[in-house]
Formats: C-alpha cells, structure tokens, sequence
C-alpha cells in the first residue's frame, strides 16, 4: 500500500539524499547569526547540461530528486530524450536546521525497469546568502567512478530565516511525498483509456508466440492489463481511468510485456500518449506503433471535467443549505435516470473530531491527520498536531459511481522524518449508511479484523438514484488501483480453502440428505420426497426455478423481520482474520532478515495462484448465500425485481424465444459495437454482494462508553 507522509500546501513534489559528493562553499553568511526556529528554501530547478548518455539511443529520460537529512522532498518531471533538459521547476521547503546539506540525485527513467543513476551532488545550505537568489551549478558524479564527468545541474537558491511566530504557519506548509500529494489534491480532471487490442507485436516465446500484457503509467499512476496467452494479436477491452492533476495534460507511458512464469518477463516495446494534444469530451481512437519493437495498440481515450469533489469546513456544508440540497435531490430523481449514467450519487461525509487515539510519538500525543477514500478517490484532513481528540471539523464530497462502493476513513499520525504511524481505520459500506445521524465508530487494525484505541466520529449523507444504482450494479466494478500487492501467506492459504471446504461441505450435505431419502432411512420423509418428486416433475415448468428462489428470498426476509435470523455472527472467520494479522506483524517484523531464493520464483507464483482462486471460489460462494441472507437488503430487493421480471417472462414467452433472443444478442454484439468489454451480468452483480470476509470487516463495533476521555473525566474529576 501506499506510504502516507507529510502534506502541505506549497511543497510539491518528493526527493533524495546520500553522503557528500560535490558541494558548493562560498558565501557572505555570517555564521555568528543566532539560530533561528526555522528556514524557508526556495529553489528552483532550472536545467541540465551535456548529462550522462543511459539509453541504447545515446539519449536518457533524466529527471531530479532532492533529499534532506535522509528525507525526499521533491522530484521533478521526466523530459524525455533529452541530454540538456530544462526543467524550471519550483519548490519550497520548510527546514529546522542548515546543517543537513542538500543532496541532489539524477536519475534515468525506465519505465517498467530500474532507473538508472546519471549522478549526484551535494549544496551545503550553510554556504547561502540569506535573503537573495543564489545562482548554483552543480557537477555530477558518481561516488564510484568519481574522474567520470556526468554534466551539470543549475539551479537558484533563496534562504529566508524565520523566527518563532511563523513556526505554527511553516509546520502547517511543510511537505509530504509526491504520491501521496498527488492523490490527495483536487484533480482537474479524468483520462478513460479502454485498451482495444494489439497488431503483430513481436514473438518472445520459442513457440513464435507471446503471452503480452500492458502497463500504463501517468505520474504515480499506474495500472496493468490481463495477459493474453499465446498470441501476437491479443485481444483486450478492457478500461482504465486515471486522475488528471494537471490543467495542460501530461503525458502516458504505456510499456508492453510478455510473461514468462518462473523468470523476468520480457519487454515488447513502448509508446506515449501526449493527453495535451487530445481535445476534451470526445473521445479519441488511438493506433500506437511500438518503439523498440514491432506493431502497435489501439485504444480509445477520453478526456472528461471531474467529478464534483470539494473541501470544505464543517460550516460550509453542502448538503445544510437548502438550495443546494434541492439541486442534489432535483439531479437524483428518478425522472432523470437515464442521463449521465456514471453519475450515480452524491456521498458527503463529515469527519468531525476523534476521541482517544493512540499515542504514537515519544512524548505520549500524536500529530493525527485522516484520510477519506472512495474507491480511487482520495482526500486528506489537515494535521492537528500533539492530540489525542483531535477535532477537524472538515466536511468532504464525492459523486458515486458505485453505490455498493465503502467508504474508508483511516487515521494517521504525522512523522516529518518518516513515513506516518498507521493509527486506525474503519470501512463504511455506502448502503449501510444512515443519513444525517452523527456516529462514533470504533477504529480497527489495518486488516479490519479487531479494534485498535479510539473511536471517530462522523456524519454521512448520501443521495443516489436507484435506477441508477441498479444498472450500475450489472457492470464491471471499478478496480482499485492503490490496493497492496498479493503475497504468500500460509494464513491466507488456510483460511482460503477453509472457506472453500465450508461451501463444498454444503453440496455435499445435500447430496447425502437426498441419498438418504433414496435409502428410505426415514420412511415418512422418503414418502414424502416421493411424492413431491413426482408431482413437480409432473407439472415443472421452466418459470418455477426464478419462482423457487423467489420463495426461499421472501423466507428468510419473513424470517428477519419476524425476530428470527438465522444469520450467525461468524466468530470462526475473525479467529483466522485476527491470525492472519499477527502473522503479517511477524512477517513484517523478519521480512528484513530472510529473503525468497530465485529457484523458489515459480513455486511461490504457483501458490499465490491457487491462493486467489480459492479465494475467488470461496467469495462466490458466500455472495450467493449472502445475497439470500438479505445481507445487503437492497441487492435482495434488486433480485427480487429481476427474478420476479425473470419469472413472468419465462411464464408468458416460451423459451426457445427467449433463448432465440439472447442468441442473437450474443453473435451480434460484436457486430454492433466493436469495442465493447465483455461482462457477465449474474457475476457483476455477485461482485457488490460481501463476502463473509468483507461482511466481517464491515461490521461496526460497539463503543465502549467507559473509554471515552469525556466520561473517564467526569468519573474521576481530580
């Protein structure tokens, strides 16, 4: 996942440090001048000259990184093959002390590959004159070949001192990396990418043959294709979106791999999107030849306005003027569920205050800061620094594009020197949400297994169409692009096929309970087995399976609301989650000390293999009962609406009709929309249904009221 650290507003983008290498020393700075609390660094990036050659086409991609006392605090944009690249770029940065130098590092972007270093130096902040621009040329070098001449960087420098009454001011604008920044600003708008397919790539396999897949990258944005196996024109459609940060564009590296299982993939070729040159709202079909390769990709892109995401202070809610919440409701109505389908609701959430968090800094408090997520959307508090009940009155907006999205609320504690301490979080499905009600909900662990201290409190409103929200259900769900990488977990396997095994076990339940009605082992049930075989196979029709499962949703809604679930708090599932946990936490704790051997490569690949589709298995299972268990009640209510549309149809149109139309349906999609993306419909609409794992991680825990700071104060006064 993703490091979180330090946000400000003027800091830009993130950098890196290392040992002295080449310094620049002369200055008028009196070093007799009293400390003061802290500095402010201007610096602006302006160019490079005659650097280091890294690519095979005697070009390099260079871009910058600065670092500070072991911090990276800023990165600059790639220009691409270019040996004297211009960059002017600015940065300001807030620092405590003038003794860390500034380390400057070059580094040739590769996408897909490891960077390649071009050189570094070092500018001693000591050496600056306060108050004027200081013009720098830096050389290059490299600390193991230091007689190599890697070129020259030049930059302009400013240095201000700061006293003690503008510390609160600067420690509000100091920085966080450049990954982090980016996601959390407000993009200015949203680039849809639908990979079509691919023309004559090139063989990498023995056979004559490739398995490719695509990578895209947009900044820190990145995202990759299906693998296609065995084919030189592999067939994708499928769609990617990425948040644009930038009003003129920026440009898209798409790489192109074949996979090889048990050893390095092998590269294809590459090719660019320059979004500047794309005109917005329409979309564009692209043929991309590859470079350092052979054929090209097609793909369709579109540049659209972003959706309507704010900040802003508690008493500037949106939602608590009138006029604005008649616009909200007026654009939801059911008279307008038709029109900009993507647009399915608006989400408002109100982070208000925390209430005993844990103390995560040496002193005993914490510097908290929280951060909302909605699917790949995401925006930060600002930090409330030594508290433990914090209060950020910040009311946050979101449209939706999918109502059985969650919300994710996570709470961290800021660190200047280092990535931020995890403090708690919670996962707020979208349909569970009581509109209007202010609730503390107890933070859990990064799994959502078990409670971690605190609690938060927060007040979501949310408005959708349900028209809307119900086509949506029928589509592909958006993937999340910042999820952490799967790995082998000997856990996960065991409670993957636990699961799994608990499904099967239900098939194969019924299949001895019908066995057991052929070996009359209970006469007065066989006989009524009997009979009722005979009478419904007698007088079946195709209209009573939908009818069947009708029934068996109307039996256990009955069921609910007449005080009699059968569903069951699953205990055995967190007992496995909260092992799982502590697994991880060992992991991460030997993770430094013990590495995987190359030959073990296919054999881990193989395992994390089985362990996702055990989990795939297992999920599919548990959505189909939970989808009859009135988990989600509005997916049940929803299957209730096309079982009973699927029911009348089947009772009034005879089905070879019906499987007349869905035949030609299915040979003429192609026909009719060339570049449409496959989905099953039954399978998307699983995909909103929780499984028993998310159905656990869900769950709200119940406040303890004895906890709570505000009550230990009233029982103990002194």
């Amino acid at each position: 996942m993703l490091d979180i650290c330090k946000l400000r507003d003027f800091t830009t983008f993130p950098l890196v440090y290392s040992k002295k290498i080449n310094t620049v020393a002369v200055s008028n700075a009196d070093p007799s001048l009293p400390d003061p609390v802290m500095y402010q660094l201007d610096i602006t990036l302006k160019r490079g000259q005659n650097l280091a050659a890294r690519d095979r086409g005697g070009t390099s991609d260079p871009y910058v990184k600065f670092k500070i006392g072991g911090k990276e605090v800023f990165r600059s944009k790639t220009r691409h093959k270019n040996l004297n690249p211009v960059w002017d770029e600015h940065v300001s940065l807030v620092i405590d002390q003038l003794k860390e130098p500034l380390y400057i590092k070059v580094f040739d972007y590769d996408f897909g590959l490891q960077d390649d270093f071009m050189g570094s130096a070092f500018l001693d902040l000591t050496a600056l004159d306060f108050n004027r621009p200081n013009d720098v040329t830096l050389t290059l070098k490299d600390p193991r070949h230091p007689d190599h001449d890697l070129g020259s960087i030049f930059l302009s420098v400013e240095l201000y001192p700061r006293d003690a009454d503008q510390k609160e001011v600067l420690q509000t604008q100091s920085s966080r990396p450049l990954d982090v920044h980016r996601k959390s600003q407000l993009w200015t708008g949203i680039v849809s990418i639908t990979l079509i397919e691919g023309r004559d790539l090139k063989a990498m396999d023995s056979n004559g043959l490739s398995d490719p897949y695509v990578k895209f990258r947009l900044g820190h944005q990145k995202c990759k294709s299906k693998t296609v196996p065995k084919t030189l024109n592999p067939q994708w459609r499928e769609q990617f979106d990425f948040h644009l940060f930038e009003q003129q564009g920026g440009t898209i590296d798409i790489t192109v791999w074949d996979k090889d299982a048990g050893k390095r993939d092998d590269f294809i070729g590459r090719c660019q999107i320059d979004l500047s040159a794309l005109g917005k709202e329409q979309t564009h079909k692209l043929e991309l030849p590859l470079q350092e390769g052979e054929g090209c990709l097609v793909l369709l892109v579109t540049l659209t306005a972003s959706a309507a995401i704010s900040i802003a202070d508690l008493p500037l809610s949106s939602l608590e003027h009138r006029k604005q919440q008649e616009e909200v409701l007026q654009r939801y109505n059911l008279m307008r569920s038709f029109q900009n389908m993507k647009d399915v609701g608006h989400l408002q959430v109100k982070v208000i205050r925390a209430e005993g968090l844990m103390a995560a800094d040496v002193t005993g408090k914490s510097d908290p800061f929280c951060v909302v997520e909605l699917n790949n959307d995401r925006l930060l508090t600002h930090t409330v620094y030594k508290n433990l009940n914090p209060e950020w009155n910040k009311v946050f907006t979101f449209n939706i594009k999918d109502i059985h999205s969650a919300l994710e609320v996570t709470v961290y504690d800021e660190d200047r020197d280092r990535s931020a301490d995890f403090l708690g979080k919670v996962a707020i499905p979208l349909l569970s949400i009581q509109n209007g009600e202010q609730k503390a909900y107890v933070l859990k662990n990064k799994q959502l297994t078990g409670p971690t201290k605190g609690v938060i409190y927060l007040e979501i409103d949310v408005i959708f169409n349900a028209v809307k929200a119900s086509m949506r259900t029928l589509i592909p769900k958006e993937p999340k692009y910042m999820e952490e990488e799967p790995r082998l977990s000997k856990q996960l396997l065991l409670r993957n096929f636990i699961r799994m095994k608990r499904c099967l076990m239900v098939l194969v339940n019924t299949a001895y309970y019908v066995n057991s009605c052929f070996d009359w082992d209970s006469p007065p049930r066989s006989l009524a087995a009997f009979l009722l075989f005979l009478f419904v196979v007698w007088n079946f029709e195709l209209y009573m399976i939908p009818l069947a499962l009708l029934l068996l949703l109307a039996w256990n809604y009955f069921l609910i609301i007449s005080g009699k679930d059968n569903r069951q708090h699953d205990t055995v599932m967190e007992d496995m989650l909260e092992d799982e946990e502590e697994e991880d936490e060992k992991d991460d704790k030997d993770g430094e000390k013990r590495g995987f051997m190359n030959k073990l490569y296919a054999i881990q690949e193989v395992c994390v293999s089985v362990q996702s589709v055990l989990d795939e298995v297992a999920s599919i299972g548990e959505r189909i009962k939970n989808t009859f268990n009135w988990t989600v009640p509005f997916l049940s209510w929803l299957a209730i609406v096309a079982l009973c549309v699927f029911t009348v149809l089947l009772y009034f149109i005879p089905l070879r009709y019906i499987v007349l139309v869905w035949g030609i349906n299915k040979f003429t999609k192609k026909i009719r929309s060339p570049y449409t993306i496959d989905n099953n419909e039954l399978l998307d609409f699983l995909s909103r249904v929780p499984s028993d794992v998310q159905v656990v991680q869900y769950h709200q825990l119940k406040s303890d009221p004895s906890q709570s700071p505000s009550k230990r104060r009233k029982h103990n006064p002194s």
